[in-house]
């Protein structure tokens, strides 16, 4: 008997331009990593001044948020605990963002 293969980790590459980063950290941030925390997920990096290697940096934060598997990120991003900071982040305290999704490896 083989052992079923263990699930692959997800992780969220996060780009966003803040209106005001006083204002992510103290009305998102604070809040959005406890969120992710409770449904396993851990920031890994993070930071406003990434090292561009090629393209444009347009935006103010960049992080890599890890879960254990896709499903479970998934039902954190659509969790009714995050909806409220995911609507404020986007229709309030940022001008742009991107947030991509991928399995690992």
């Amino acid at each position: 008997m083989t052992n079923p293969s263990p699930k692959k980790p997800a992780y969220f590459l996060v780009q966003v331009k803040a209106k005001n980063m006083e204002d992510l950290a103290t009305r998102y941030a604070q809040y959005a990593i406890p969120s992710l925390i409770e449904f396993g997920g851990e920031m890994i990096a993070g930071t406003p001044a990434p090292n561009v290697l090629e393209g444009k940096w347009d935006s103010s934060w960049a992080a890599v948020l890890r879960f254990p598997s896709l499903e479970m990120a998934k039902t954190w991003y659509d969790s009714p605990e995050y909806k409220p900071l995911k609507e404020l982040r986007i229709n309030e305290l940022t001008d742009s963002g991107q947030i991509l999704l991928v399995e690992g490896l």
